[in-house]
């Protein structure tokens, strides 16, 4: 009896109402890249058709003459080598400098990081004509070293901001216990912190991943025919007898997602948490 009295009710209500608000919003978002799939998968006479064709018989052919156009592959070969290359890079000096600032506080570190960051502040034109100048007195140009270089330290900045706040967030008992019995500092960073920073380190790769993977000023202005990547592809590729060829710009399209689409979704419980950076850890 007692246990009728006091059992709280359920207010369902609102949570309906709120998850059907949710999934209606994020269907919404997903209706134009659900679009472009489905053009990929469409016979070239049905796609650009007045009124829209939604029932059609699929087919792999816009995706397989998408393949064998000579250049396809290589662009997503220099996409993935430049673009994985570079965040790795840079989440890996990233987290060596965040871990300075956070555990030495050198003077002044508050406004250290805020000029780090002041550097994704300037407009990507603004900084085309600098490098490009740069790129071909040290002859870079046309290099995955210069893209590779060159798109790591665009990546740092934001991933020291994001990882420097994780870091604060966990006690530096852990540091102190550690090297009381004897453990060196290398072992501390990369053994004990390192664990408690995955999300972190999770949220800072996605970010990352897809500004150099969606990356089309500086790739088509400091690469060339050895790096260019899809986004140039896309851009040099999308147009055949003078007109838009939307059968190879939904294929690409599709097949150029498929990556992120991989990643995100194999690392999506570590980036909600990576979201919300900067939170209280418990202490030893």
């Amino acid at each position: 009896m007692a246990e009728t009295i006091f059992k709280p009710k359920r207010k369902s209500g609102p949570i309906k109402f709120a998850t059907l608000g949710a999934w209606g919003i994020s269907i919404l978002f997903f209706l134009p890249v659900a679009w472009i799939i489905s053009t990929a998968f469409k016979p070239k006479g049905s796609i650009v058709v007045s009124p829209p064709v939604f029932f059609f018989k699929p087919t792999l052919s816009n995706i397989t003459e998408a393949l064998s156009f000579d250049n396809t592959l290589s662009y997503f070969t220099h996409s993935i080598v430049y673009s994985f290359g570079s965040v790795i890079i840079a989440i890996l000096v990233s987290y060596l400098a965040a871990y300075s600032f956070s555990r030495y506080k050198p003077a002044g570190t508050d406004f250290l990081m805020f000029l780090l960051l002041s550097t994704r502040f300037v407009p990507a034109a603004a900084f085309v004509v600098p490098y490009f100048q740069l790129f071909n007195l040290l002859k870079l140009k046309d290099s995955y070293i210069g893209l590779i270089a060159f798109y790591a330290m665009f990546s740092i900045p934001f991933s020291v901001w994001i990882l420097k706040g994780f870091l604060d967030g966990i006690s530096q008992r852990f540091d102190e216990t550690g090297l009381v019995y004897g453990a060196s500092r290398w072992h501390i960073m990369f053994k004990v912190i390192l664990p408690q920073v995955k999300p972190g380190l999770v949220a800072s790769f996605v970010f990352n991943i897809l500004f150099v993977w969606n990356e089309f000023l500086f790739n088509f202005q400091l690469g060339g025919a050895k790096t260019f990547g899809i986004p140039v592809g896309l851009f040099t590729g999308s147009t055949k007898g003078g007109a838009i060829d939307w059968a190879y710009v939904a294929s690409i399209g599709t097949l150029y997602v498929m990556p992120l689409v991989i990643v995100i979704y194999a690392f999506q419980k570590y980036l909600l948490v990576g979201l919300t950076f900067g939170t209280v850890r418990g202490e030893v």
